[in-house]
């Protein structure tokens, strides 16, 4: 077993990097175009074999629309940013309510803040970014941010079934 002085060398962050859709208006391109196939699809009969299916185009719209979307998403590399620092950051907005652990409505901007390395942002940033991207995406930042402090790493979870599957087929691990 090693001592403590090589674990501590070989100790680093856990990081994690979240794709964060910076473009709502792609987004919403995208939830339009979906729900427009699916009631084309739902509702469309041909009159003969010759009529071709309204969906053909509207799904090489929502292609178009989902690379654009995709292409908007931005990565964000979110880092441990320590114990002190962490538990300091943690007082700095305690909660009004006993049974919550942290002020929900700052702590999560100062959170992203702080663990943000790239890119690199002030807490005033983080609100800002707040301000343009929806709610969802404001969580995956929360998540990731909240992840690379309280998850433990394991080599074995996540478990991806699609990993093993590819690896499997391709010889490699069962």
């Amino acid at each position: 077993m090693p001592d403590i002085t090589e674990i501590l060398k070989a100790a680093t962050p856990r990081q994690r990097t979240v794709q964060v859709c910076v473009r709502g208006d792609l987004a919403s391109e995208v939830e339009r175009l979906t729900d427009e196939l699916a009631r084309v699809t739902e509702n469309w009969e041909p009159e003969s074999i010759a009529d071709e299916h309204p969906g053909r185009r509207i799904a090489a719209e929502l292609k178009t629309a989902r690379d654009a979307a995709k292409a908007a998403e931005v990565p964000f590399l979110l880092r441990y940013i320590g114990d002190r620092a962490y538990h300091d950051l943690l007082a700095a907005h305690p909660s009004e309510n006993a049974n919550e652990l942290f002020d929900d409505r700052t702590f999560p901007k100062a959170l992203i803040a702080a663990a943000c390395v790239d890119p690199k942002m002030t807490a005033e940033q983080a609100a800002e970014l707040f301000e343009a991207v929806n709610q969802g995406e404001q969580k995956k930042l929360f998540d990731g941010a909240w992840e690379v402090h309280n998850d433990a790493a394991s080599t074995a979870s996540p478990f991806s079934l699609a990993a093993s599957a590819l690896l499997a087929g391709l010889g490699g691990e069962k």
